[in-house]
């Protein structure tokens, strides 16, 4: 059975039940409790924390599945994020102050997979695309032209 990507995704962008065991419950059903993510471990309460900061920095969030490559024990994604920017976002650059702006966050995961569980995750963020929103990118101005 093919792994449900779209049920993942949904934990992150969907509204959460507000009491914090039934939303661990909930990652629990996806994730091990820790999950490895980028070497660290993370249990499912930091994931409930991480997701209701994502949801509350987004508003109208948008997900869009652009590749899912399956090998059964692993499996590869890459989806984008976006939606108007109405909360602080953690970034790996620091924290992004809400914009109002639409912004897009696109996303590698490559996931590790025991017993139906997500057990480990590698992530990589494009970030770009977010920090242009939000006017925190400037190229330098070439004073020889």
């Amino acid at each position: 059975m093919a792994f449900d990507v779209e049920r993942m995704l949904r934990l992150w962008t969907d509204p959460l039940p507000d009491v914090a065991t039934v939303a661990a419950a909930a990652f629990g059903e996806l994730y091990a409790d820790p999950v490895t993510v980028n070497g660290s471990p993370l249990a499912a309460s930091d994931l409930v924390v991480r997701a209701r900061a994502m949801q509350s920095a987004l508003e109208q969030p948008e997900r869009e599945v652009l590749a899912v490559a399956d090998a059964g024990d692993s499996v590869a994604l890459a989806f984008r994020l976006a939606g108007r920017h109405v909360g602080a976002l953690d970034t790996p650059a620091g924290r992004l102050p809400p914009t109002g702006q639409r912004i897009e966050i696109r996303i590698i995961d490559v996931l590790t997979l025991s017993d139906g569980l997500i057990t480990a995750i590698w992530m990589v963020a494009d970030w770009l695309p977010a920090f242009a929103a939000a006017g925190a990118l400037r190229l330098p101005v070439d004073e020889t032209a």
